[in-house]
């Protein structure tokens, strides 16, 4: 009987933990501390880089420029995140750097240079 008792004091425990990582979690989303589309843009324009220098189609020296563009990128987006909240303009600012990036990296991409 006493090991029913503790199974469940150990169930309880678990669920009350994911219950309040989830809130946790929905509270971040919510206040805007997570850029989940900043995330996974930049994910995507990086491997596109990775693509373009496996295939030849970005010089070392392109590739290399294209690199620094995106370090800038996560810099100004660590920076929105310093204070908690990334606000809708913090927000606007980054997916224009990202805009130009992504010019960038086609224009890189589909020029006439070719390692």
């Amino acid at each position: 009987m006493k090991t029913i008792g503790k199974l469940t004091a150990v169930a309880l425990l678990i669920v009350a933990t994911l219950f309040s990582t989830v809130v946790i979690t929905q509270a971040r989303i919510m206040s805007g501390q997570t850029t989940p589309g900043i995330d996974r843009r930049e994910r995507r324009e990086s491997r596109r880089i990775r693509h373009g220098v496996r295939n030849g189609s970005l010089t070392r020296r392109e590739a290399r420029h294209l690199g620094a563009q995106q370090t800038r990128i996560r810099r100004h987006e660590q920076r929105a995140k310093a204070d908690g909240t990334v606000t809708a303009r913090e927000r606007a600012s980054i997916r224009r750097q990202e805009n130009r990036a992504n010019r960038n990296i086609y224009r890189k991409k589909h020029n006439w240079r070719h390692r």
